[in-house]
């Protein structure tokens, strides 16, 4: 089981001592063109969680791999990077162009709620990608859907080569004056409350596959982590605890195996898919 973190909450050049607890390092979402973002207020706090309505902002693709891959790189983690787009092309040439040594894995964001999604289905998107790219494929998803197990086989079958959920849920929060929060209206919700959603997608997912699954939402200690692995993760990110509690990882990693002892496991692992009736078997 690895740790590593969720898209967009960390900054691995600032924070290099958070990245060092890591197994792996998942960039911020890169699309082809330069993107500032969304304009302000774009993150809220809420009583469970947070707010954000970012918008991808990133340098773009020629940048970021011209300037801040050989960054990263020195930072000897494998690096996932995250590519989102606004069509099937978006994706698939910048898959192209990251297929390469210095990238790890590929994690597509089809699911970002804080932009106008690609026309395209994610499996659509993902065969795409397939086609120009021999790096593994990780499709990130949205829990929204109530078949999310269908998405799953179909991502598969084009040639998904793992999955990472969930991605944020929409939502608002408004001010004392009953106004959005956010200059956008809505953003994406994460934090703890978003756990249970993310628990039931991914076991959802597990239910239909039997690729690796990283699974995140709500993620704050090892007790988190063991449910995900429990609902069949075979890895876990971290995301919004890192915005408060920079050693996060190596915190929830401990956690983790005193967790596991305490409830009758000598290893994380033998906690896999417990939640369900029928033990799912993997080789991976």
């Amino acid at each position: 089981m690895h740790v590593l973190n969720a898209s967009g909450c960390l900054d691995a050049l600032t924070a290099p001592d958070t990245v060092a607890q890591l197994d792996a390092f998942v960039t911020k979402t890169v699309t082809p063109e330069p993107r500032e973002g969304n304009a302000p207020v774009r993150i809220a706090e809420t009583d469970f969680g947070m707010l954000n309505a970012i918008g991808l902002a990133n340098p773009g693709r020629e940048r970021f791999l011209t300037d801040v891959l050989p960054r990263l790189r020195e930072l000897g983690l494998p690096i996932w990077v995250s590519v989102g787009g606004f069509s099937g092309r978006d994706y698939a040439e910048t898959c192209e162009q990251l297929d390469r040594d210095d990238v790890a894995a590929i994690e597509l964001n089809l699911s970002c709620p804080n932009v106008d999604e690609a026309p395209e289905g994610a499996a659509e998107i993902l065969a795409a990608c397939r086609e120009v790219s021999q790096k593994r494929l990780y499709a990130k998803l949205s829990p929204h859907s109530w078949e999310l197990g269908e998405t799953v086989r179909a991502v598969e079958a084009a040639g998904a080569d793992g999955l990472s959920l969930v991605n944020t849920l929409r939502g608002v929060a408004l001010d004392a004056h009953l106004t959005p929060t956010l200059a956008r209206g809505a953003g994406g919700y994460s934090g703890p409350a978003l756990k249970p959603v993310a628990l039931a997608a991914v076991r959802a997912a597990r239910a239909a596959t039997r690729l690796p699954i990283v699974g995140m939402g709500g993620v704050q200690s090892g007790r988190d982590a063991l449910e995900m692995i429990a609902c069949g993760a075979t890895h876990v990110a971290l995301g919004t605890v890192l915005f408060s509690d920079p050693f996060a990882p190596q915190r929830v990693r401990d956690e983790l195996v005193t967790e596991a002892k305490s409830v009758g496991f000598e290893s994380p692992d033998d906690a896999f898919c417990v939640a369900f009736d029928t033990v799912v078997k993997m080789e991976n």
